[in-house]
């Protein structure tokens, strides 16, 4: 009984701890990954390789703004719906598969 509260208050905080850092304009690293919901690693790659805006000022710590994040956020996503739709209408009118 006491862990399941203890859970559930730990729970309630980090969904704060969430709501707090969408309301900064400059998120670290940590922050990022939590606002985006993507995992360390993989926010790591899209930073290392250059498809996601970030910032290092320092060459060490990354800093990334809020908005653009947004707006990256909403870019991808539209074009990977974008993807799919092309995909499946390919598909679609080429019959791939062996399908006569």
């Amino acid at each position: 009984m006491k862990n399941e509260i203890e859970n559930k208050i730990l729970e309630k905080l980090a969904g704060i701890e969430t709501m707090l850092a969408g309301q900064k304009t400059v998120l670290t690293f940590d922050e990022a990954a939590k606002y985006t919901g993507l995992s360390k690693s993989y926010l790591y790659k899209l930073t290392s390789t250059g498809k996601v805006p970030c910032s290092k000022p320092h060459g060490k710590m990354i800093y990334f703004e809020r908005l653009q994040l947004d707006e990256w956020l909403l870019k991808t996503r539209a074009r990977a719906e974008e993807i799919e739709n092309e995909a499946s209408t390919y598909v679609t009118l080429n019959k791939i598969g062996g399908q006569p």
